[in-house]
């Protein structure tokens, strides 16, 4: 056999290989990548984190391969999804929302690097040292939206500057985040007379029922707290607001975008990108104990016009001026 008739061979031998032999001869380091809500749900959020990817020179299928594992509002599937993923030996997890997936990720591992996205206190939360130096395993974007309850009531009473009783959204199962929501909003509403009504869901059932409990108490408007419950039921809330006639603030442009009066927060596809830059970062050779964590910029400020027609609300020319973007 001549040498170019053994090359021909050999190179249509490997083409017809099965995909899992090929990868084998070129194995890439692997995401996991784990969270909390359904992957519909989350789709231009991932393109986000790709991005942040591409911008360290990395691209999903060409030099990295990425593990998804979706919890789809389950957060009792976290701790086995992250053994799975430890079991997996990826190179890195990425836990992007909530702070349950993070510390369950940081309790399967202690070895394999971390990058978070959460909206608490990471050091209370137990993930990092510091913010300057994490030490350990674990670093990543620290929002802390769940500390912007007061500037969403201040939204909220500049619509209805006559309200003195507002609802309060929270997840009892993610206590970090509810107990910091609730005290940020308090502390703000008690000097100008306002009383809170916190009411709890930790599933979309207990949603209907918070919204029942909200007009029992004839509420004049609502305050969603950050919470990765709430974001896999974005058109529930929106849809519910409405049938209700409570106008509602809510802590991402999704939920504007999903019908939801008014959002304020930070930026969330900056955010997932964020989290891809640092991922990249690492798999090029940076440790997470050396990465500081990081603080969002960038804040919107987003209106739905077509939802306050719906609930026969004026807003002021003030507040659509100071928008970020408006929904018509």
């Amino acid at each position: 056999m001549r040498r170019r008739e053994f090359i021909t061979l050999v190179g249509g031998a490997a083409a017809a290989w099965p995909r899992g032999v090929w990868g084998q001869q070129r194995a890439l380091p692997v995401i996991g990548f784990l969270h909390a809500d359904a992957p519909e749900s989350r789709t231009h959020q991932v393109d986000a984190f790709r991005k942040g990817l591409g911008e360290t020179g990395h691209a999903e299928g060409r030099n990295v391969a990425i593990e998804f594992r979706w919890a789809r509002d389950n957060p009792k599937r976290f701790e086995e999804m992250a053994a799975e993923l430890v079991r997996l030996k990826v190179a890195i997890i990425v836990t992007p929302v909530g702070t349950s997936s993070a510390v369950a990720a940081k309790a399967a591992t202690s070895t394999i690097p971390i990058v978070f996205s959460i909206g608490t206190d990471a050091v209370k939360a137990g993930l990092v040292a510091s913010y300057n130096r994490p030490g350990g395993n674990v670093t990543g974007i620290g929002s802390m939206i769940s500390e912007l309850g007061d500037k969403r009531l201040e939204l909220l009473l500049e619509l209805r500057p006559a309200a003195r009783r507002v609802g309060l959204l929270v997840n009892p199962n993610n206590p970090a985040v509810a107990e910091t929501a609730t005290r940020a909003v308090q502390a703000a509403a008690s000097p100008l007379g306002v009383a809170i009504e916190v009411v709890k869901a930790t599933n979309s059932q207990e949603i209907d029922a918070a919204f029942a409990t909200l007009a029992e108490k004839r509420v004049d408007g609502l305050i969603v707290s950050p919470d990765p419950l709430v974001g896999g039921n974005r058109a529930q809330l929106a849809t519910l607001a409405v049938r209700y006639a409570l106008p509602a603030v809510f802590p991402f442009r999704d939920f504007a975008a999903a019908g939801g009066l008014m959002s304020y927060g930070p930026d969330d596809t900056d955010r997932y990108r964020l989290v891809g830059v640092y991922t990249g970062r690492i798999l090029k050779g940076e440790k997470p104990a050396d990465m500081p964590v990081q603080q969002p910029t960038a804040f919107q400020l987003v209106v739905n016009m077509q939802t306050a027609r719906a609930l026969g609300l004026t807003v002021p020319a003030t507040l659509l001026a100071r928008a970020d973007e408006v929904i018509e």
